[in-house]
């Protein structure tokens, strides 16, 4: 119940401060790039240290690990809650973004230290529906929120669900460390570094200029982290990444797959919202109900994919990024007008795609790997995918921005989501041609 209850919290803190984005932005005076860093800064943690909590939790101990986990994301996002700066904002969500990311890899430990055999599967089970649910009806919650108290409440409540998890923790089993063990610290310090200033020039190279010091600064230290990276990997006995799953063509290409979903998706997730708000009119509780066409396929569509995919993996991975890349790509003709029935097909589209992979593609991936690799198999598939996410929602962060004018209102909204779907599209068309390449090519070797 512990885990089950805060992982419902994490997916519902990142959805809650897309529909809250419009009303904080004028609340405390941010800037689009300001704005933008309250999500992007919360997944960019959340990314970076998810692997890095899973092997500190295997050392110090998996409860004490997400106690520590939990109590972070409820010190962050209170300090989100009272808020009136946008720098304060932004710091409170990197520390909720770390919390969430140790708490996740050593809430996720802790179940499969606890639970065997058809247990385990339930429970695993059942924390797939939660999360699922979180990414679904998160933007529809959030929404009736900030309609009635604000958008500091969509920080609130997960800070609720975090506190009445930190009441639960005492009665949790006592997982103690591996003695022995040892820490990636160096690869977890570049991995970091590296992804930091990845985003930090996706997010500010468009404003600042890409010759601007600062950019050329962040460029030549992403590279710098990652010839370092790749080095420390794969000298280190116990590695924080095992490099050498990227060979394996299966696991590659379901990871393209997951990574090419999320990019696709969560970028909508973020800025419909803002879009529905200061374009179309809506208050942000509608808003949050037009998001159901196209968050709800996530909860209905799982048992489909997997029916899909005992038949024809490839045929699902691929036919899945495509029916996506439709969906994102048919947002082409949004505009100020734009009624739920202009949107149905589109946003359908993009949910059909995104609901018939849910927790499918991440069991084909890590049965892909050798059986002994399979944790160190799910912390790269996750870390790819949420790395990929994050990268890519910084990215359409900024190129709304860039092509808006400098704010996200009217026309130059308009004009510019259409830009980047029509970007998101290729992208699409590019990903999917790749993951039919990587998987038919593993299909002929085993033949």
């Amino acid at each position: 119940m512990a885990v089950l209850l805060s992982s419902l919290s994490f997916p519902l803190t990142i959805t809650g401060a897309s529909v809250a984005l419009p009303g904080l932005a004028d609340d405390l005076n941010a800037s689009p790039t300001g704005a933008q860093w309250v999500v992007t800064g919360y997944n960019l943690c959340f990314a970076a240290f998810l692997a890095f909590g899973g092997s500190l939790a295997d050392l110090f101990g998996k409860r004490r690990l997400y106690v520590v986990g939990v109590s972070a994301f409820l010190v962050g996002s209170v300090l989100c809650s009272f808020a009136g700066d946008v720098g304060v904002l932004v710091a409170a969500r990197l520390l909720a973004g770390v919390g969430a990311a140790v708490a996740t890899a050593a809430g996720q430990s802790l179940l499969a230290a606890t639970f065997d055999g058809p247990a385990r599967a339930r429970v695993f089970g059942a924390l797939g529906t939660v999360l699922g649910i979180g990414l679904t009806f998160g933007p529809t919650v959030s929404g009736f929120l900030v309609d009635a108290v604000g958008w500091r409440a969509v920080f609130g409540v997960p800070a609720v669900l975090a506190g009445l998890v930190l009441l639960l923790c005492p009665f949790l089993p006592a997982v103690p460390g591996i003695g022995g063990k040892q820490v990636d610290w160096a690869g977890g310090f570049l991995f970091t570094v590296g992804l930091g200033a990845l985003i930090s020039v996706s997010v500010e190279g468009p404003v600042l200029g890409l010759a601007h010091p600062v950019v050329l600064g962040a460029v030549v230290l992403v590279v710098v982290s990652a010839v370092g990276f790749v080095r420390v990997e794969r000298r280190r006995c116990a590695p924080m990444f095992d490099l050498a799953l990227l060979g394996d063509r299966s696991f590659l290409g379901y990871s393209l797959v997951a990574a090419t979903m999320m990019g696709l998706l969560v970028p909508l997730l973020v800025y419909l919202p803002s879009y529905f708000i200061d374009v179309v009119g809506l208050d942000p509780a509608q808003a949050g109900l037009w998001m159901l066409m196209l968050t709800l396929p996530s909860v209905l569509l799982p048992a489909l994919g997997a029916a899909i995919a005992r038949r024809s993996p490839r045929l699902l991975s691929v036919g899945a990024i495509l029916v996506t890349t439709a969906g994102v790509a048919g947002l082409v003709t949004i505009g100020p007008e734009a009624t739920p029935w202009t949107l149905l097909a589109p946003l359908l589209l993009t949910g059909t795609g995104i609901g018939v992979t849910t927790g499918v593609i991440d069991g084909l991936a890590i049965s892909s790997a050798p059986t002994a690799q399979a944790g160190t198999a799910a912390g790269l598939f996750n870390t790819a995918r949420l790395a990929t996410e994050t990268v890519t929602l910084a990215a359409v962060g900024s190129a709304l921005a860039f092509l808006g004018g400098g704010h996200l209102a009217g026309g130059g909204f308009t004009d510019a989501l259409r830009t980047v779907v029509i970007a998101l599209g290729c992208f699409g068309l590019l990903t999917a041609a790749g993951a039919h390449v990587l998987l038919r090519r593993e299909v002929v070797a085993a033949r």
